[in-house]
């Protein structure tokens, strides 16, 4: 008799998928043949939206819950976006603690089940200066983390929806390939930055994961935190522009979610740059980072002409 799938994890991924699929059909869910339709999924942020709708591709009807140019930090829900949690069959969130509003919206919708973390498994760094036990959440600042993102989104829709199972698992690999060429692009562009200029300020601490793939090191935050709804004072400031000069950093990035005036001034007060990055979301279609890709590429191409 063959022992090709006699491996305990076979059986194991087996149970999971079984459980998975139980679950869901508890929460409401159903294939789309049952439901009429493409599989309903719902997505926190942009950027979390968009590698959905890579591996998922037509399969799937997708909503997002974030607009475009949210602070995930700082967002609050609307009347309608518990109804659209509870109508979605599988909700995607990058998890590590960044959407903190979830966990009770969810709650208040019966929706709990529903919920797949696209950062689950993937080793989180500590956050300077904070006592946040969850980690950094900025997983997606490294294309490699995204990678994970998409395993683990196409094992997620090929439990609920077993029909598509090929469509998932080849649109993820398609997608992954991708993301495997965009670490070699941005390692290929770093390398015009000199070790001892790879030194990042940013409004908050947003760049670790980036820092850690790429060579860099995060000198400071304005903010002093790995959130943009903190508030610096004017001893954290002064102390932050001392580092900045003394370390020899030639910029500070600064994102859509922070003022642009305290990096403005912070520029000006030390002679650097103000930078502007996308750190949390994507723009609208047409925009200069409508899509994960171009938000790195845009982010990278930033970072680069401003230290080389």
């Amino acid at each position: 008799m063959s022992r090709k799938h006699s491996h305990p994890l076979f059986f194991l991924g087996l149970l999971t998928i079984a459980l998975f699929i139980l679950m869901l059909s508890a929460c409401g869910g159903g294939t789309p043949a049952a439901t009429g339709g493409k599989f309903r999924v719902m997505a926190t942020t942009s950027i979390v939206g968009n590698v959905v709708s890579q591996v998922g591709g037509d399969t799937i009807a997708l909503t997002i819950l974030m607009p475009v140019g949210t602070d995930p930090h700082d967002f609050q829900p609307r009347p309608q976006d518990a109804a659209a949690l509870a109508d979605a069959q599988i909700i995607f969130s990058n998890g590590a603690g960044l959407e903190g509003f979830l966990q009770p919206l969810l709650e208040s919708t019966g929706a709990t089940g529903k919920l797949v973390e696209v950062s689950a498994g993937i080793t989180l760094l500590p956050l300077p200066g904070s006592d946040q036990s969850t980690g950094d959440p900025h997983t997606w600042m490294d294309p490699n983390n995204v990678i994970i993102w998409t395993q683990n989104i196409a094992a997620a829709l090929s439990a609920a929806d077993p029909a598509h199972v090929a469509d998932y698992q080849a649109n993820a690999e398609a997608y992954a390939t991708s993301l495997r060429d965009l670490d070699t692009w941005i390692r290929s562009e770093v390398v015009q930055i000199l070790p001892q200029n790879r030194l990042l300020v940013a409004d908050h601490a947003v760049l670790g994961y980036f820092a850690a793939r790429y060579g860099f090191t995060q000198e400071g935050t304005i903010t002093g935190s790995f959130s943009t709804e903190a508030a610096p004072s004017a001893r954290e400031l002064a102390a932050l522009e001392d580092k900045i000069r003394q370390s020899g950093v030639r910029a500070v990035f600064v994102s859509e979610a922070v003022n642009q005036t305290l990096a403005d001034q912070i520029a000006a007060d030390t002679g650097i740059k103000s930078v502007w990055i996308y750190h949390a979301t994507l723009t609208a279609p047409g925009g200069p980072a409508a899509s994960y890709l171009e938000f790195m590429r845009y982010n990278v191409k930033a970072i680069v002409e401003a230290l080389k």
